[in-house]
């Protein structure tokens, strides 16, 4: 499978599984509305909204295409490793297969199989599932997929920060389209809300689990109270996190750490930045621009590889050092890194 091909299904891949995997409930808030049939008129809106905030234009949602809709992915891993992110290689993932087909490719490891409406840096189409959906997941899916288009960072920065913007811009650009009481701005408070707090809460679950896996790594436990122990840790998470029983695993945690790991530090940095969204875009662009290059991290880590685990968390953390530099000298404020070990 093409590794950039690759790079685009799994960004897919996380957008719909941290947007779509369910929103705490607030019985005060009215349900989002769908896609009004005007969509290219609304999509337009969105643009123009980008603009205002620093976004360059992007190839993307250009045409609607009648043939392209979801596309599948399939990932598996093995029961008895965390994966750090999606980009873990000991994640192994496929696309254009069936349902039947991805489980057998994992048999006996953690599977996770789904489809995504569209992705971003892949000039995608507006699809018809995107016009047919909820008009949340519309925005999320045209400011996010765009926010990539921005910025050349380690994804798992990148995924975290485009997430933010995300939701940010949603709640902004909501307002002032519709007005700060209407049925679609409160829709779309409610579930940036709720994505920020699923995001500590996936957090708070993972660090569990890798305290788990270190104890089977150092021997402590056996294989079989490994199992049982992160069972009725992923029970409690999939009812917090609004999984269907049974579903959520080593590969579909580790996918949302991809979104998660640096989602606080990265609102710290929004807000020492007083939450403006265009001064946040021109931040990150220009440590986009200074940010220590691949060859530099791994010369200095003396990594070999750079599809490793150690290149993806050495990279992750050098950017992260650039970004606490940068708004130190801006702004003065000093902001502790957030730090999830595994």
């Amino acid at each position: 499978m093409d590794s950039g091909r690759l790079t685009f299904l799994v960004v897919a891949l996380l957008a719909a599984l941290i947007a779509g995997c369910g929103q705490i409930r607030d019985f005060l808030a009215p349900p989002a509305p769908g896609v009004a049939d005007e969509w290219g008129a609304l999509l337009d809106e969105i643009r123009a909204f980008e603009r205002r905030i620093g976004f360059r234009k992007t190839e993307n949602f250009l045409r609607l295409s009648d043939e392209e809709d979801a596309s599948s992915f399939c990932g598996h891993a093995s029961r008895f490793y965390l994966p750090y992110s999606y980009e873990d290689p000991a994640i192994r993932w496929y696309d254009s297969v069936t349902e039947e087909e991805c489980r057998k490719l994992g048999h006996e490891a953690d599977v996770f199989f789904g489809a995504v409406e569209a992705w971003g840096e892949d000039a995608t189409p507006v699809t018809p599932a995107m016009i047919t959906g909820k008009l949340d997941r519309f925005l999320y899916l045209v400011i996010h997929e765009d926010c990539h288009d921005q910025f050349g960072l380690p994804y798992g920065i990148e995924e975290a920060l485009c997430n933010l913007i995300t939701y940010k811009a949603m709640a902004v650009f909501s307002e002032e389209k519709f007005g700060p009481y209407a049925r679609e701005s409160r829709a779309i408070r409610r579930h940036a809300d709720a994505q920020s707090k699923l995001t500590r809460a996936t957090v708070t679950f993972y660090e569990q689990l890798a305290a788990l896996y270190a104890r089977y790594q150092r021997v402590e436990i056996s294989s079989g109270a490994l199992l049982r122990k992160r069972a009725a840790i992923f029970n409690k998470a999939e009812r917090v996190l609004a999984w269907e029983r049974g579903e959520l695993n080593n590969v579909a945690i580790a996918n949302d750490m991809t979104y998660s790991r640096h989602y606080p530090f990265l609102e710290s940095v929004f807000e020492a930045l007083g939450r403006d969204l265009a001064r946040t875009v021109a931040f990150f662009s220009h440590v986009d621009k200074i940010k220590p290059s691949r060859a530099a991290v791994m010369k200095q880590h003396r990594i070999a590889a750079e599809d490793s685990v150690d290149f993806i968390r050495a990279y992750e953390a050098a950017v992260v050092e650039a970004v606490r530099k940068t708004l130190a000298e801006e702004t003065g404020s000093v902001i502790r890194a957030n730090s999830v070990s595994r």
